[in-house]
């Protein structure tokens, strides 16, 4: 499952995902990890999540995104829920077309896997695709 909390920016997305994160951790049999650009994040989610800063990674794109995720399953079959803050600011790329093939990716890696994905974007409602409108959940 795919859910996007998208949104102009300052509307509340990211402390939706800390608490829909931390609900998580807490209830989750599996492993939670949230993906974040900085370090903006480290005092909010709690203990229970793997949280990562992707600055180190320098991942500059959807295609690296993916690879990373992919990486991290390949090291931790638990995983059953990533959150993504600011999947725009992550990947390096605010192209619409480029965020819905990503989205999509999501989904079927997702169903393949049973992992969840949690993602914000800061997006106008002139910018989003039709495809990324089934994924959205408005903030």
């Amino acid at each position: 499952m795919v859910t996007v909390i998208a949104g102009p920016k300052g509307m509340g997305k990211t402390k939706q995902l800390i608490a829909m994160c931390n609900s998580a951790s807490d209830k989750s049999s599996g492993s939670v990890v949230c993906i974040e650009l900085g370090q903006k994040l480290k005092y909010d989610i709690n203990h229970g999540a793997r949280l990562i800063d992707s600055i180190p990674y320098d991942i500059k794109s959807y295609q690296v995104l993916r690879g990373f995720i992919t990486g991290l399953y390949a090291g931790n079959y638990d995983i059953s829920d990533i959150f993504i803050d600011s999947l725009y600011k992550v990947s390096g790329n605010s192209e619409p077309q480029e965020c819905e093939k990503f989205l999509h990716w999501c989904e079927t890696f997702g169903e393949e896997n049973g992992i969840n994905f949690i993602i914000t974007i800061s997006v106008g409602d002139a910018d989003i695709t039709e495809g990324m409108r089934k994924f959205m959940n408005r903030a």
